[in-house]
């Protein structure tokens, strides 16, 4: 299971500031702590960023580079920051992400093919997310396609259901799982599958997000889960994740597994 931490985001009350500052010390210590706490691949979230945009991720690409050997996920919306990003980053990134909705589909895949960049593409267009299955795999199945047109393979393809929250739309949670499956067999090879997993807990209590948040990513990765943008120094979650290695026989067990 790959865990691509979520912390970066301009969003935060910390790293927000940093960012638009250029201060590299708070947002190089916190890819540290993701990467020594699990993640195998770190999402950096700049938004829009419709002003001064490409210029701020490619100084982030390089900032975080300098410190952690793990590859990046380029969360934008804007493709000429996405590029500026690609163009620096060190290995094979992973673009956050193209969607059914035509625009976008068509502005991010095209860099996906131009950099070998791996990218996700979430099963939403213009109309909203889809009300079931069936219409995410739709989606998907349209998405699928548009990287075949722009040679892109589907194996650097992941696929996100898009979780909602468990307190606003509960029965989402089996339709996710429902499309994870049905992803699997829409092409050869099969494409992969994402999931921003904190979304499932998001308005729920904070003393209890850890455990839906660990329960709900288990059980969606033995229904075709390959990756989670995800917070990797929650304990609990992350110990679920190396629990779930044991038993798929990709670590050897010993009483100290956890540590």
């Amino acid at each position: 299971m790959l865990i691509i931490g979520e912390k970066i985001n301009v969003m935060s009350k910390t790293i927000g500031p940093a960012m638009k500052e250029r201060n590299a010390k708070p947002i190089q210590e916190l890819a540290i702590v993701q990467v020594e706490g699990g993640a195998g691949m770190l999402d950096v979230n700049i938004g829009p960023a419709s002003k001064g945009g490409a210029e701020m991720m490619e100084w982030l690409v390089k900032t975080i580079q300098e410190v952690v050997d793990v590859p990046l996920s380029l969360d934008t919306t804007n493709s000429e920051a996405m590029e500026a990003g690609l163009k620096v980053h060190k290995g094979q990134a992973l673009i956050n992400s193209a969607s059914g909705d035509q625009e976008r589909l068509h502005s991010m895949m095209p860099l996906a093919a131009k950099y070998n960049s791996k990218i996700i593409g979430l099963t939403l267009t213009e109309k909203g997310i889809p009300r079931d299955a069936s219409e995410r795999c739709i989606i998907a199945a349209d998405i699928i396609a548009a990287a075949a047109e722009y040679g892109v393979s589907t194996g650097d393809i992941y696929l996100d259901p898009l979780i909602l929250p468990i307190g606003v739309a509960q029965n989402q949670a089996m339709e996710v799982i429902e499309a994870l499956k049905m992803f699997k067999e829409l092409a050869d090879p099969a494409p992969k599958t994402v999931v921003g997993l904190s979304n499932i807990s998001n308005g729920s209590p904070k003393e209890i997000q850890s455990v839906i948040n660990a329960t709900y990513l288990i059980t969606l990765a033995w229904n075709g889960l390959d990756a989670a943008i995800a917070d990797s120094l929650d304990k609990e979650l992350m110990g679920a994740v190396k629990t779930l290695a044991v038993f798929k026989n990709e670590i050897l067990y010993c009483h100290s597994y956890l540590d």
